[in-house]
């Protein structure tokens, strides 16, 4: 048992065997790219759109899941899978269309649940319908980028909403019994410890299921790499990266599950930090170093599921 409420410990409990993500890649476009809030993306996004361990879009939503399942099953035995909508913005399409590749996905016999990543600007009531209606066939979680708290961050990764639309698609989601998973960035430029702590805090007061830690990543062809190229501004270490997560699971809830303590980035596009790439050495870092400091998730947590207030945002000091 980890110290910390993990997804693989979560699965078990609930699907009584480990399920394995393939990730899948369904043509969606942007807000941040097509024009309707900016053409460039977040700042740290890369052209594919988060998605580059994803599927082929060329292929059928099938025809991906059938690649996705030979490559998991030559390497580990699994039974079930969960259908993983990763590239870009998986909820930002037609409607139509939406139903017919969640569905195709949904009717897999392999697939046991659906993860799809979306924006929190990126679900008008129609789309959030007939994701409540999936979720009564199959579970159905939903991630949502928000990566901070504070808003003059969110400005300079250009994220394009503010907070309270966030806020307001967590209580959308929960009011229609569906999983919400963070997506929270640690390491941003001009964030201190204390100011993602917050972001971790926050979190806590809402009815969200699950937290994905990611650590930044400086990725070529991006606007960020372009800025650290500029400023050189600074990149966690190892060291201080294990200190940062084991201080964000000791103050967050004990019940939200961790999907996430790092992060993947593409070898052929990652600039720094060159250390995330030996992924293994990252988490055995973190395990040891919670075992010898003896602390657990929500160790430091006073708040409980459920509680209505939260801290004051900090202002950045970007």
């Amino acid at each position: 048992m980890r110290p910390y409420n993990s997804l693989n410990e979560s699965l078990q409990q609930r699907f009584g065997e480990k399920l394995y993500k393939i990730t899948l890649n369904i043509g969606c476009t942007c807000p941040n790219r097509d024009g309707t809030l900016g053409t460039r993306g977040c700042i740290f996004c890369s052209a594919g759109g988060s998605g580059e361990f994803a599927g082929d879009p060329r292929l059928t939503v099938t025809e991906q899941l059938e690649a996705g399942i030979k490559a998991i099953t030559g390497k580990r035995p699994a039974r079930r899978y969960i259908a993983y909508f990763q590239a870009y913005t998986n909820t930002y399409a037609p409607l139509d269309y939406l139903e017919k590749v969640y569905r195709e996905a949904l009717g897999h016999p392999k697939i046991a649940a659906l993860a799809i990543a979306t924006r929190p600007d990126c679900l008008p009531p129609e789309i959030l319908e007939l994701l409540s209606a999936l979720n009564i066939e199959k579970p159905v979680w939903v991630e949502l980028g928000l990566q901070t708290i504070h808003e003059e961050t969110a400005a300079f990764i250009r994220r394009g909403y503010p907070l309270p639309v966030f806020q307001e698609a967590v209580e959308a989601l929960h009011a229609r019994k569906l999983d919400t998973i963070v997506h929270v960035i640690l390491g941003l430029p001009g964030e201190t410890k204390e100011m993602m702590l917050d972001t971790i805090r926050y979190l806590n007061t809402l009815p969200v299921n699950g937290i994905k830690l990611q650590l930044l990543h400086i990725l070529n062809h991006t606007d960020l790499a372009d800025c650290y190229r500029r400023t050189g501004f600074h990149i966690l270490t190892l060291e201080e990266y294990t200190d940062l997560v084991i201080s964000c699971l000791e103050v967050c809830r004990p019940d939200l599950v961790i999907h996430r303590l790092t992060g993947d980035g593409p070898k052929d596009l990652l600039i720094a930090p060159d250390w995330s790439t030996r992924k293994r050495q990252v988490l055995n870092t973190i395990h040891k170093e919670l075992s010898r400091r003896n602390t657990w998730q929500g160790k430091f947590c006073p708040i409980q599921k459920g509680a209505q207030t939260c801290p004051k945002p900090r202002p950045c000091t970007n």
